[in-house]
C-alpha cells in the first residue's frame, strides 16, 4: 500500500489481500507492517470481540522494540492517547459514555441551523468567480467550521485549531501541527473550565465521568480529527457522485442515495479501526502474531463477493462504513445531518454546477487510510456572494462571552503599527455575525 497501488486502484489491494484470505499482510507506510482483513465476516469478528482483538496500541510490539520509524507520517493516526479510540473495557466505557451523552444534546435542527451560515460564509468566497475547488474551498473547511462552532472555539483558538488539524491531516509539519493542535486544545478546556457554555467542550467537562484535562484534550482530539477527514470525503464523494455521468446522466440520483452509495463503495475511512491480538491469532489460515496492528478494511469488507445482493439492494444494516462493536462511530446521525444539508446548501445556491474534469482524470490523496479525492474543480455561473448579508440580518446576538472585548479604562492604547496575529476562516466568520 505505501508504494501509490492503493491510491491509484484500492480494489487491486484488496484482490491481492483476498488471494491469501480473509486478511492479509501488507505495508501501511515504509517500516509499518500490518494484516488487513477484507472479509466481511471477519471483519465483524475482529470489531466484535475487544477481548482478543485490543484497541490499545501501547501494545504494539514492532513500536515498543524500536523497528516503526518514529517519523512515519502515518504513527499520529496510530499512536496511544488517552481517548475512547484507543482503550478497552471499563475505561473505554467511561470515556465513551461522556461523548454519546455530548451528541444526544445535538438535535437535527441546532445541526442545520449551524451548518447553514457556515455552507453561506464559504460560498460566498468563490461564488462571484464562477469556478471552484469543492474540495479545498468547502468539503474541507466546512467540517472544520462546524467543529469550532460545536466546541464553543474562541477566535484565536478556533483559528490554531482549523490550520493545526488541515495540517496534520495533509502531513504538512506534522510534528508542529500536532504541537499546536495540543496547545490550543489545552487553553479550549481551560477557558470552559472557567466559563462553560452551550458547546460539546463544556458537556464534556460537566460529564459526570470527571475527566481530567487531559483526557478532555484528547477526546476533543477524536472528536475533531477522526470527525474532520470522514466528514470531508463523504461530502466531498458525494459530491463528486451527484455530479458525475452516473449521478448526474439523467438517473435524478437523490442527495441520500449519493450519500448512501459513497457509504458502500468508497466509504469515508477505507481502512482503519486498529486492533492488537492480545494473543497469536487464526484469521482464517493467516497466522497474526500477539500485539501486532490489524486493520480493518471497511471498503474491502463492504465489497466482499459475499455481500454481492446486500450491496446491490443498498441494505444499510449490512455495510461497515461506520464500523460495528463496542467502538462503532457514535456520530453516524450528526454526520448524515452535517452532509445532507451542506450539499443541501451548496446545489440550491449554484444549481447549475458541473465537473471541469472527466472523473477519471480526478486525483486522489495518498494515504493508506483514505481513498480521498484531492480536489473536485467544477464551473457554474457566476453569483453574487450576498449570502452572509442576508444571514446577518437575522443573527442573534452573540453571548456576552463572546463579544468583542473592549478596552478597560485608563487601559494603554495599542501602539501604532503593532504587529496582530493573522486572522483565519474562524475569525473572519464569527465577525460576521457579531451585532
Amino acid at each position: 500500500m505505501s508504494d501509490g497501488t492503493f491510491t491509484a486502484d484500492p480494489q487491486q489491494i484488496y484482490e491481492y489481500v483476498r488471494a491469501h484470505g480473509p486478511a492479509g499482510p501488507v505495508e501501511l507506510a515504509p517500516g509499518v507492517d500490518a494484516t488487513l482483513v477484507v472479509e466481511h465476516e471477519m471483519a465483524l469478528r475482529v470489531l466484535q470481540n475487544p477481548t482478543l482483538f485490543a484497541r490499545d496500541s501501547r501494545r504494539w510490539k514492532a513500536l515498543n522494540e524500536g523497528r516503526v520509524p518514529l517519523d512515519s507520517p502515518i504513527l499520529p493516526m496510530m499512536v496511544y492517547r488517552p481517548n475512547c479510540l484507543f482503550t478497552d473495557g471499563a475505561v473505554h466505557l467511561r470515556l465513551r459514555q461522556a461523548i454519546t451523552a455530548s451528541f444526544d444534546r445535538l438535535n437535527t435542527t441546532r445541526l442545520r441551523r449551524d451548518v447553514e451560515p457556515i455552507a453561506d460564509f464559504l460560498i460566498d468566497q468563490f461564488s462571484e468567480r464562477g469556478r471552484a475547488d469543492l474540495i479545498n474551498e468547502y468539503a474541507k473547511m466546512l467540517p472544520l467550521l462546524l467543529f469550532n462552532k460545536l466546541f464553543g472555539c474562541p477566535a484565536d483558538i478556533g483559528d490554531t485549531l482549523t490550520a493545526s488539524l488541515s495540517a496534520l491531516f495533509d502531513g504538512i509539519d506534522v510534528q508542529r501541527a500536532n504541537e499546536e493542535l495540543t496547545a490550543s486544545l489545552m487553553k479550549l478546556v481551560s477557558v470552559k473550565r472557567r466559563r462553560p457554555g452551550d458547546d460539546m467542550t463544556s458537556w464534556l467537562v460537566q460529564h459526570p465521568a470527571g475527566l481530567t484535562d487531559e483526557e478532555l484534550k484528547d477526546e476533543l482530539v477524536v472528536l475533531m480529527g477522526a470527525g474532520f477527514e470522514p466528514q470531508r470525503n463523504l461530502i466531498g464523494h458525494a459530491l463528486q457522485l451527484l455530479l458525475s455521468e452516473e449521478g448526474s446522466g439523467g438517473s435524478g440520483m437523490q442527495i441520500e442515495e449519493a450519500v448512501d452509495h459513497v457509504l458502500w463503495n468508497n466509504p469515508p475511512l477505507a481502512n482503519y479501526a486498529t486492533h492488537f491480538p492480545v494473543q497469536d491469532v487464526d484469521l482464517g489460515g493467516v497466522i497474526v502474531e500477539a500485539n501486532s496492528p490489524v486493520v480493518i478494511s471497511f471498503a474491502g469488507a463492504n465489497s466482499d463477493p459475499a455481500l454481492r445482493e446486500a450491496r446491490e439492494n443498498r441494505n444499510k444494516g449490512a455495510h461497515l462504513a461506520w464500523g460495528a462493536g463496542p467502538h462503532a462511530c457514535p456520530a453516524k446521525d450528526p454526520a448524515l445531518v452535517i452532509t445532507i444539508t451542506a450539499i443541501e446548501r451548496l446545489l440550491n445556491a449554484l444549481p447549475d454546477l458541473a465537473l471541469t474534469v472527466a472523473d477519471k482524470d480526478l486525483q486522489w490523496r495518498p494515504g493508506p487510510f483514505q481513498h480521498a479525492l484531492a480536489t473536485l474543480p467544477v464551473r457554474f455561473s457566476p453569483t453574487p456572494a450576498t449570502r452572509m448579508v442576508s444571514a446577518r440580518q437575522t443573527a442573534a446576538p452573540l453571548p456576552a462571552a463572546e463579544q468583542p472585548s473592549t478596552p478597560a479604562a485608563g487601559a494603554e492604547p495599542a501602539q501604532q503599527g503593532a504587529s496582530t496575529p493573522k486572522r483565519g476562516f474562524w475569525s473572519t466568520l464569527v465577525d460576521l455575525f457579531r451585532v
